[in-house]
């Protein structure tokens, strides 16, 4: 109830600012419509010109008149100019409005006024409409009164939190969230459809005036890196067509519901299940999925608050199809480790743990786009209801996927020594370059800060956090590694740009396991890639990288079977030798 109250209390003022401003349009459209039956009538001037008031910003304008007029014998006074009251800089209305009345004042010239037979007192000089200023206002109702009554509705027309509270007995958590007590889960698809929808209307009502504002300062200021500004509205353009397009996809494949077994999703067990797709069904299509554990943190104070997501833990896996009730069913299974954290199903607090499905597939039909949000808890349980044949078909077919994919990001050498895994410089090269701009970005700002502006302190931070990234992105770009054996140790020779930067080397009768961690992190949007690193770990504890750079939990797998096969080492117990790797993988082995 106190959450509710607190919504209340920081909603309503949106919602009010976004009504009034309502009121104000519908009032001059109402104005409009009554002023067409308004007859018009000569007016004699006496005074008029435009005010323009000063701002901390930026300077409004006024166009403002008084005349004397006669109406049925009668003479009468006004000083109404338009339908709209108040200064404004929206185009150069009020400027043209008032030095054309300027005008006729000064040559002596009458003026028509439109003035109210029912009430001939009331008049006004121009009856049109403004529709740019309408538009402009229009912008406040949308943003300011959508998120006051959007936040009026969530918060107290969404069901109920209580009786599911309530409900929850022992450790059965997840039945905090109502979309979470039964089967089947639907995907956010239709939410991400309507958000791209409004993320779309704001942009582009905000960036809507732009244009008019743009046109004035180019013809009439000759400012022409003005136009930069028409950026704005080209992205909006852009968003339209990327809210169309997720229309789209929502329409051809559906809500795509997905079931759980186990229900929920078990940690120490298996995240596994089926969705239903609406596409008509055909073996040639691989649907690879994604689950990620996420933390979601809130960051900064003020202005400054943010929530982030960061990505934990990450495995990805191919589905077999088999034809299902929509048409194409997808089933998957996931092999969850024990130790992660479970899923949060209220999300109270500053942070907490989300666990999200994600489907990216291109399929005949258009690309398939969906995630889900999972309930996933320490609970150990195991699927049940799955084909272990087909899974286990999917399974070599991954692992087949992941050996290809090994033998793409990496080269085995001969050397005198024997054979050797070299990790080309570039791996990561598009994170590379996405690092680089940002951190030039930064650094560009602050040397500006410094040398423009004199800001020594906010420019040396900026200065040296751009170049900190820079370089380290630059460095991630050029570093190239090996790894090789000569019989007795195992040694990593890493390279930057061709010269040798580091060589570590470890006995092999040290070596007592592989352990796999979370390397590199990279986000786009709500997607998030982990990108694993390999080490091999002595006995007491050192460490010597193995690999690194490879996607998700089962790309991560298949590298510690590469690499044990290659160098003679022991296999985790539940990493079997893989029968059904490639061609040049399985002659590597059987040389070994």
């Amino acid at each position: 109830m106190k959450g509710r109250i607190f919504i209340l209390l920081f909603a309503l003022p949106f919602a009010g600012f976004g009504t009034w401003m309502l009121w104000l349009i519908g009032s001059e459209l109402g104005d409009a419509w009554a002023m067409r039956s308004w007859e018009p009538v000569n007016a004699e001037l006496e005074r008029a010109g435009v005010e323009t008031r000063r701002g901390d910003d930026s300077d409004t304008y006024l166009a403002y008149a008084s005349y004397r007029y006669t109406y049925a014998f009668v003479s009468y006074t006004g000083s109404r100019v338009s339908i709209s009251s108040g200064a404004d800089n929206i185009g150069s209305y009020q400027r043209n409005l008032g030095r054309r009345l300027a005008g006729a004042l000064a040559r002596n010239e009458p003026i028509v006024v439109w003035v109210d037979p029912d009430e001939p007192a009331s008049s006004v000089i121009d009856r049109e409409p403004r529709w740019g200023l309408m538009a402009f206002k229009s912008i406040f109702v949308l943003v300011f009164g959508g998120v006051g009554y959007g936040m009026l509705i969530a918060a107290f027309l969404r069901p109920g939190t209580r009786a599911t509270v309530e409900a929850v007995v022992g450790d059965t958590p997840w039945l905090a969230n109502p979309a979470w007590q039964g089967d089947p889960l639907r995907s956010g698809s239709r939410a991400a459809m309507w958000g791209a929808w409004v993320f779309a209307a704001m942009w582009n009502l905000i960036s809507m005036p732009l244009p008019f504002l743009l046109y004035e300062e180019v013809t009439g200021k000759a400012n022409y890196p003005a136009l930069l500004g028409l950026i704005f509205p080209v992205v909006g353009v852009g968003l339209l067509v990327w809210a169309v397009r997720r229309t789209q996809e929502w329409r051809r494949f559906g809500a795509s519901p997905l079931t759980l077994d186990p229900f929920p999703g078990a940690i120490g067990g298996h995240v596994g299940g089926h969705i239903d797709l609406n596409l008509p069904f055909s073996s040639a299509d691989g649907f690879e999925l994604t689950l990620t554990c996420l933390r979601s943190r809130i960051s900064g104070s003020g202005k400054n608050r943010r929530r982030r997501e960061s990505a934990t833990w990450q495995d990805r896996r191919l589905a077999y199809t088999e034809p299902g009730s929509n048409g194409t069913r997808l089933v998957f299974r996931f092999d969850v480790p024990e130790g992660l954290a479970a899923a949060d199903a209220t999300k109270a607090g500053d942070a907490y743990t989300i666990w999200r499905l994600s489907l990216e597939a291109e399929t005949a039909e258009g690309k398939v786009d969906r995630n889900w949000e999972l309930p996933v808890y320490p609970t150990g349980e195991l699927s049940r209801n799955v084909d272990e044949r087909r899974l286990g078909e999917a399974e070599s077919a991954q692992a087949r996927a992941d050996d290809s994919k090994l033998l793409e990001r990496l080269s085995i050498r001969h050397t005198p020594h024997g054979r050797s895994l070299y990790y080309p410089m570039g791996r990561q090269l598009g994170p590379s370059i996405t690092g680089f701009l940002i951190g030039a970005v930064f650094a560009g700002a602050g040397v500006f800060l410094v040398l423009g502006e004199g800001a020594l302190f906010m420019g040396g931070v900026f200065t040296l956090i751009g170049s900190a990234i820079a370089l380290g992105s630059v460095y991630m770009a050029g570093n190239s590694l090996e790894v090789y054996q000569d019989g007795i140790s195992l040694h990593t020779q890493r390279r930057l740009f061709g010269l040798p930067v580091k060589q570590r080397s470890m006995h092999r009768g040290a070596f007592r396991r592989f352990d796999t961690r979370a390397g590199l992190k990279a986000q786009s949007g709500g997607k998030h890639t982990i990108f694993y690193t390999i080490h091999a770990i002595g006995p007491t504890g050192e460490s010597l990288t193995l690999g690194e750079g490879f996607r998700g939990q089962a790309e991560a797998k298949a590298a510690i079977r590469l690499i044990a096969t290659e160098f003679g080492l022991p296999l985790p117990e539940d990493e079997p030798a893989n029968d059904d790797a490639p061609l040049e993988y399985n002659a590597l082995a059987a040389d070994n």
